[in-house]
């Protein structure tokens, strides 16, 4: 029996770093300090040992798949890469680099989730912090469009709801105000000082009032507003009082038509307040390590999603060269899927199209995707069989070491397996 400590958890983008992970026979039998979203992914880990590549629903050799999917895409006209955020730094280099090499388009699951968000961040600017700051100084958290109760269940124990008693919050929970802000009320409401429920699709009108308010403009009488005009004056004022408040937003705000409007008004009321005091605004992010792709494709590419690199250098437009546009305009011939997640968000056509070209998938041996790549890699998992980094939520990298052991390879070695057979001459 071996214990592990200080394990990092990529269920989700908290990147709890504080676990405990108790191993015996090459599985986990106890994972202390798991949330109940990763108890079950600790536990399944080494379940299951199936060989490292298929081809068409049968085993192969592993140098037989490298070299079938190199085949693949070296005759690809338009090749998709997509994916990247159950992977790390090590994975998201070499899909970059592959990415350069074939002139590929390659996107991540940013444009299904945060995209809109990441433009609006473009277009404003965003007054931000680390979560430890949050923690420690916080004395006003607001939760807008998100219900970290159940995509992020230790966020609220670790940073925004149950704070260390320090110098700014010597009272802990007591000096601290929760304020849930959503169409309907959630877990994380019932445990909030207050919950403020906004009108479906009325957060634009209740996010301008909120920033006229600041500036002392009241709307007309009978102005549509979101939310009674009396609690806005409430929370406006509270906004401006606090000592340190912040804005937690997620994709009940993101994934609206037009969200990147609403997370520009987010933006730019969090923006507005620091004339009043300190505040800041934090992207509720969902994937492990998305955050990390959009790093890694950054200083990369400059650009932290859908990119195309078939001109010799990157081109950025978000939707023209999105995983789910190009497949719905059925421009890919190939894609190559670095990790299965949110496939299912695609639209109908886009999800159609993928499942009658080529595919090839990096994914861990838990991951069943609904249809039969042509070509399948099972790949070691970060933080559980390989080390390598991860960035939070709030872009803080965080190191993964490895508990268990296996046999397959991960998605970095794949992918440079690749590469080598592409460009022989290329040291890797």
């Amino acid at each position: 029996m071996q214990i592990v400590d200080d394990v990092a958890c990529t269920v989700c983008a908290c990147v709890c770093d504080d676990l405990q992970l108790t191993v015996e026979n090459n599985r986990i039998i106890q994972a202390n300090g798991a949330c109940s979203l990763a108890r079950e992914w600790f536990a399944n880990q080494n379940s299951q040992q199936p060989s490292p590549t298929w081809m068409n629903g049968g085993e192969v050799p592993i140098d037989t798949a490298v070299i079938h999917a190199a085949k693949l895409l070296r005759e690809s006209r338009f090749p998709l890469i997509y994916g990247l955020s159950r992977s790390s730094s090590e994975g998201q280099r070499a899909a970059v680099a592959l990415a350069d090499h074939l002139g590929a388009t390659i996107d991540t699951t940013a444009s299904q989730g945060h995209g809109a968000s990441i433009l609006a961040v473009q277009e404003v600017g965003e007054s931000t912090c680390t979560l430890g700051e949050v923690r420690l100084r916080s004395d006003l958290v607001i939760f807008w469009g998100v219900d970290p109760v159940k995509t992020h269940p230790r966020h609220l124990e670790r940073y925004s709801v149950d704070p260390a008693n320090d110098r700014f919050l010597p009272n802990g929970k007591d000096d601290r105000t929760v304020v849930v802000i959503d169409s309907k009320r959630t877990a994380t409401a019932e445990l909030a000082n207050a919950f403020l429920p906004i009108e479906p699709g009325k957060d634009f009108e209740a996010l301008w009032t909120l920033r006229g308010l600041l500036k002392g403009v009241r709307p007309r009488d009978g102005a549509d507003t979101g939310l009674p005009l009396d609690q806005l004056e409430k929370l406006a004022e509270r906004m401006k009082t606090c000592r340190c408040g912040v804005i937690f937003f997620g994709y009940g705000l993101a994934r609206q038509p037009l969200g990147h409007r609403l997370i520009e008004g987010v933006l730019r009321l969090t923006i507005e307040l620091n004339a009043f005091t300190r505040f800041y605004a934090r992207r509720m992010r969902i994937m492990g390590d998305v955050s990390g792709a959009d790093n890694v494709l950054c200083w990369q590419t400059g650009f932290p999603f859908s990119v195309n690199l078939s001109r010799g250098f990157p081109r950025y437009s978000p939707g023209e060269y999105s995983a789910n546009d190009t497949l719905a305009n059925r421009e890919p011939d190939v894609a190559l899927l670095i990790g299965a997640d949110r496939i299912t968000d695609f639209e109908p056509a886009a999800v159609e199209y993928l499942r009658s070209i080529p595919t090839i998938l990096l994914d861990n041996p838990l991951a069943k995707p609904d249809w039969t790549p042509t070509v399948r890699f099972h790949t070691a998992v970060y933080g559980i069989h390989r080390p390598g980094t991860a960035y939070r939520m709030d872009d803080i990298p965080i190191p993964l070491r490895s508990s268990l052991t296996t046999d397959l390879p991960s998605d970095g070695e794949v992918l440079r397996a690749i590469h080598a057979v592409l460009s022989p001459q290329r040291v890797l």
